[in-house]
């Protein structure tokens, strides 16, 4: 298991730093819209409405913003809790913990696949 987990490493790093990316970019500024501006009056309720969510969502460019947004922040926290067990004396469990994290990663994100493709 060990010896696939070194292989895997190269594309887990590129998902992890995609998850970053997403995370600290995309989350950010949607938070600050939903979050600050549209209580405070500044984007107009409207622009959030149901019709205009869906058509967005619905496009082939919005599905794979929506797919980002949700598949590869899963990478990120999985990462991050795997160093996390092992700085926390779980470099022995390992070869256990990394691929259970990586596993819900990709059931997560065959998941997200899924319902954005049910868009």
């Amino acid at each position: 298991m060990k010896d696939l987990l070194l292989r895997l490493e190269p594309v887990i790093w590129v998902l992890f730093g995609a998850g970053i990316l997403v995370g600290t970019m995309l989350i950010t500024g949607w938070i600050l819209i939903v979050g600050l501006a549209v209580p405070t009056g500044l984007v107009s309720a409207d622009a959030l409405a149901f019709g205009r969510a869906y058509g967005l969502a619905s496009h082939f460019v919005g599905r794979l913003v929506l797919l980002g947004l949700i598949a590869l922040p899963m990478w990120k926290g999985a990462h991050h809790m795997r160093h996390l067990s092992i700085d926390h004396g779980g470099a022995e469990r390992d070869a256990v913990v990394a691929p259970i994290l990586y596993g819900i990663a990709t059931i997560g994100s065959i998941a997200a696949i899924v319902a954005v493709a049910r868009l």
